[in-house]
């Protein structure tokens, strides 16, 4: 037993020991098949604190020759698989923290040399037969071993990008990429390596690095396909969660998910274990992160990203090209590169069926109000937002002057590089102004209503604040907006909601490029 070559389970069995443990372990099953296949190299790619280390450390304990897992599995789900019992501790595991290794080394040059060093030993150690050269790498003395034994070798790399995203170009970077080619391009070395399994917040990256790890199954962020369940935190997971520890399902649902993948809905999990033992509904991420990344990539102010994130803010989704991105940290070259390497860092969410992206959750949502609120070039837009929350009140006032004012002013602001005569210009105008609300209120788009569609209803959290229904008419007028919500009996389907309604009609005069405003209450 070493602590690189086939190390303990002891990490495992903490993570089964804590208070909150949600079993992945199918996981496992998924990656036995991969086993001794041509596609064996696997790289799964999240944004910190969606439990990748957890996942490889249960790998490490089910594969490594070094423990005896059964009764740490016994009760788990991977213990009813059909390939349970096949790879049970039966193969040499490599466990490699990069970015550990990288942290601790007394010198970053020296860090490639000193890991190596450390294996080495270790494999002279376990394997006191097999005859190793004093200056053997990673490569060799797993070559060694397996044409000595014959025995194959599961090779773990978590934090994998590391050195890509702090060390790219670098001497060190280089020698990265020697360490990598010896150990993943190697044909030779090939039938030595049962299942090779890095982990990082970016994909593979697809420069000088992509000749290296080309060859790698990738399960990222914007497409994890059947793997997709097993990094991140499920709806099925987190509702016994809430019922157990007493927190509201869909508060903790608002603040949280936004991840949809392969037909899950995916939360981070690090937040919702931090919310069932605080008991509390707050925001995690900024104490794991920092919205200055956000700042950093919108300062460089790329063509068309302003439009995009304030679409973003009021709550829209905007079309991006994820396929242009080359997953590092300095190449970035349109807005495209810029969203897409916010996808990966989860401070947005991508749906790959419409090839759109949007803020996920509430909780980072946050971050990116602090950020635009220190970005010169954003202040009006946090102006808006900061004078969000009065709208919202003066709306309930029924003050319309104060809206006509309030609309004006984000409507110029969302238009800038649309035409300000566009409704979707118009729609965003309405989400942006109305951005406070989504603390209070469901807010729904084109829902479905009577005998129509209603532009934008508000449903409240809580009793205690009426529902609102907001239609818009453009060159027309409020009273035929009002008209069309009560003709069509846009109320109906409110029946559930018991408390009071506001009609609230919108007309846009592209004339004058000013909106006028008029509100009813209707009293159930």
């Amino acid at each position: 037993m070493g602590i690189y070559l086939n190390p303990s389970n002891t990490l495992f069995k903490r993570t089964l020991a804590a208070e909150i443990y949600i079993d992945k372990t199918m996981l496992i099953s998924e990656l036995n098949k991969f086993i001794d296949k041509g596609n064996n190299y696997i790289c799964v790619s999240r944004p910190r604190r969606f439990g990748k280390t957890i996942a490889t450390n249960m790998m490490c304990a089910y594969y490594s020759k070094g423990c005896d897992s059964r009764e740490m599995f016994k009760d788990l789900k991977i213990s009813k698989a059909d390939n349970y019992e096949k790879y049970l501790n039966k193969l040499n595991f490599i466990a490699i923290d990069v970015a550990s290794e990288y942290q601790n080394a007394p010198e970053n040059e020296g860090m490639l040399e000193l890991l190596t060093e450390r294996l080495r030993k270790e494999f002279k150690e376990q394997f006191p037969n097999v005859k190793f050269a004093d200056n053997a790498t990673l490569a060799n003395c797993i070559q060694d071993v397996y044409s000595a034994t014959g025995e194959q070798f599961v090779i773990i790399l978590d934090e994998y990008d590391c050195l890509v995203r702090d060390q790219f170009g670098t001497h060190l970077f280089g020698e990265y990429l020697k360490f990598l080619n010896g150990l993943f391009k190697s044909n030779t070395l090939r039938p030595a390596i049962a299942l090779a399994y890095i982990t990082g917040i970016l994909p593979v990256v697809r420069d000088r690095v992509q000749s290296k790890l080309n060859n790698f199954e990738e399960y990222t962020i914007l497409n994890a396909y059947n793997l997709a369940e097993y990094v991140g935190f499920t709806d099925e997971e987190v509702k016994p969660l809430c019922e157990k520890f007493g927190v509201d399902f869909q508060e903790c649902k608002r603040e949280y998910d936004g991840y949809a993948q392969n037909g899950f809905e995916i939360y981070n999990p690090e937040s919702v274990v931090k919310c069932m033992q605080t008991k509390s509904i707050e925001s995690f991420w900024s104490k794991t992160s920092t919205y200055q990344v956000i700042t950093d990539r919108l300062k460089e102010n790329y063509k068309g990203i302003k439009d995009d994130v304030v679409r973003m803010i009021a709550g829209e989704s905007v079309k991006v090209d994820t396929g242009m991105y080359l997953n590092t940290m300095t190449d970035f070259v349109v807005k495209d590169d810029v969203l897409t390497y916010l996808i990966h860092l989860g401070y947005l969410a991508y749906n790959k069926d419409d090839k759109t992206c949007r803020i996920p959750n509430k909780e980072v949502e946050k971050e990116w109000f602090r950020a635009v609120s220190i970005l010169k070039n954003y202040s009006v837009t946090d102006k808006i937002i900061k004078s969000s929350e009065e709208l919202l009140n003066q709306t309930l006032l029924k003050n319309c002057r104060a809206v006509e004012k309030a609309l004006d002013k984000s409507h110029i602001h969302v238009a800038s590089n649309r035409s300000y005569n566009n409704e979707d210009a118009l729609m965003s105008a309405i989400y942006l102004a109305y951005i406070y609300a989504k603390n209070e209120y469901t807010v729904i788009k084109e829902m479905t209503t009577g005998k129509g569609f209603a532009d934008v209803v508000f449903i409240p959290f809580y009793p205690g604040k009426p529902a609102m229904i907001i239609e818009l008419k453009r060159n027309g007028s409020t009273e035929s907006a009002l008209s069309q919500i009560q003709a069509k009996e846009y109320y109906d389907s409110l029946e559930h909601y018991q408390g009071n309604l506001l009609f609230v009609g919108i007309n846009y005069d592209e004339k004058s490029k000013k909106h006028q405003c008029e509100i009813l209450e209707f009293e159930k």
